[in-house]
């Protein structure tokens, strides 16, 4: 088990690019699989969830060839009867993005075999939006229990009506995958719509799907029989960019995003605007001045904020962690709602222990009372959960007094890419200890 070793208090300066988007490589490189032609994706974050992935489809057959952070794959020769081994099985259930292999293997082959997904331990993260899609296209579904074994015949995909019961969206991202190449017309309603989806959407209209709504959460899809390969490059992580925004806010530091695509990031800047930081945009860069107050907003009635997440385009949950790490030293009080994980703030007893002061009312709310600077926190020892809590913690580290020494820094591995190399380029004093 990895760990950093912190030391706190240094400002940073300098430009950082943000890596290409998780969310989206994970789904992009699945696509990859509806085509036996060359698909050329730029931007490929060195991450080990996106690393782990490319793996999963290495050992299946795929041709993959590596330039930097662009990685070509031919999807022309593969081994179906790996679905059935062992190695195969330990590999694809240590990652929770192995689930968006089934979409494209159904679309072109027919068939498809899973084990029960892993990822983040951040509750329960049902699968059921992807399953009740498969079905509704004439898919059977047959679950072994004792295997942990999820296994789909789609031998005779046909397009149909389907109302999601979730806005689900790697559940869009597989019903997708499979109805690009089902008989006849999808009509997909309450679908996801995040830049991710709509990127996906894009690459494969490219191929030559016919897809139409997209950026909507009302997709109509004509399936059709083939798909070409095509070249694709990634948005940059907007989770990224969140957390560079938060690191410069606590750290006092000014910092440079490059190349953000702010037209893509939705209400992003604004919900850090919601606690007083300033933003500056040149072009398409993100400029975050040295700050050394910011203060929470109050609702125009004068009650206390609250910052929720919510569905595309409300605010990603995927940075709930790091604003409420933000708030600790702003000034005002703010309550955090995080409504779609219900594990996803158990890492605030961390920052209590460095002396935030955060009530956890519940395992979906907590109200962070900042205290505007007058108390930093301190350094101590800490184990990271999750890829998010991971990083909120990180930053609370780079702000704090003295030294602290995360550990399990793997799970920040899985969605930063040489995140220790980078932030010390900008001053900050990260060692990586094995």
């Amino acid at each position: 088990m990895g760990s950093f070793k912190i030391e706190g208090g240094h400002t940073l300066k300098g430009e950082i690019t943000p890596q290409g988007a998780k969310n989206e490589a994970l789904q992009i490189v699945c696509a990859t699989l509806l085509t036996p032609e060359k698909v050329t994706i730029h931007k490929i974050p060195a991450i080990r969830d996106v690393l782990k992935l490319i793996d999963i489809l290495k050992y299946i057959g795929v041709d993959v060839q590596q330039k930097d952070e662009s990685y070509t794959f031919k999807a022309e020769n593969l081994d179906l009867s790996k679905l059935e081994t062992e190695e195969y099985k330990q590999m694809a259930a240590t990652l929770r993005g192995s689930i968006m292999i089934l979409g494209p293997l159904l679309a072109r082959f027919g068939q498809g075999k899973i084990p029960k997904p892993g990822g983040d331990k951040i509750g329960r993260r049902r699968l059921d939006t992807h399953f009740i899609g498969f079905q509704k296209l004439g898919a059977k579904f047959f679950y072994d229990s004792k295997e942990n074994f999820y296994i789909v015949d789609g031998s005779n995909l046909k397009g149909c009506y389907i109302l999601q019961d979730e806005a689900s969206v790697t559940g869009t991202a597989n019903v997708i995958m499979a109805a690009v190449m089902a008989t006849g017309k999808t009509t997909l309603y309450n679908a996801a719509c995040e830049p991710y989806i709509q990127q996906l959407c894009k690459m494969l209209v490219q191929m030559g799907a016919k897809i139409s709504g997209i950026g909507s959460n009302l997709l109509h899809i004509e399936g059709v029989e083939y798909l070409t390969g095509t070249e694709h490059t990634l948005l940059p992580d907007m989770i990224e960019i969140g957390s560079f925004i938060g690191l410069a806010a606590m750290t006092q530091s000014e910092i440079t995003i490059k190349n953000a695509q702010i037209k893509e990031l939705g209400i992003i800047p604004d919900v850090f605007k919601k606690l007083g930081i300033q933003l500056v945009y040149h072009n398409d860069d993100i400029i975050v001045p040295v700050q050394k107050h910011y203060e929470i907003e109050s609702f125009i009635d004068g009650s206390v904020m609250t910052i929720s997440d919510a569905i595309w385009p409300g605010f990603t949950p995927d940075l709930i962690s790091i604003i409420l790490v933000v708030a600790t030293q702003a000034k005002g009080t703010v309550l955090i709602h995080q409504k779609m994980f219900e594990s996803r703030l158990f890492f605030v007893d961390k920052l209590i222990d460095m002396g935030a002061q955060v009530i956890l009312c519940d395992p979906h709310r907590a109200t962070v009372i900042g205290l505007d600077r007058r108390f930093p926190l301190r350094g101590i020892q800490m184990t990271s959960p999750d890829i998010r809590a991971g990083v909120s913690l990180l930053i609370a580290a780079l702000s704090a007094e003295g030294v602290s020494i995360i550990h399990n820094v793997e799970q920040i591995d899985r969605g930063y890419q040489f995140i220790d190399k980078r932030l010390n380029a900008l001053g900050a004093s990260i060692e990586r200890l094995d």
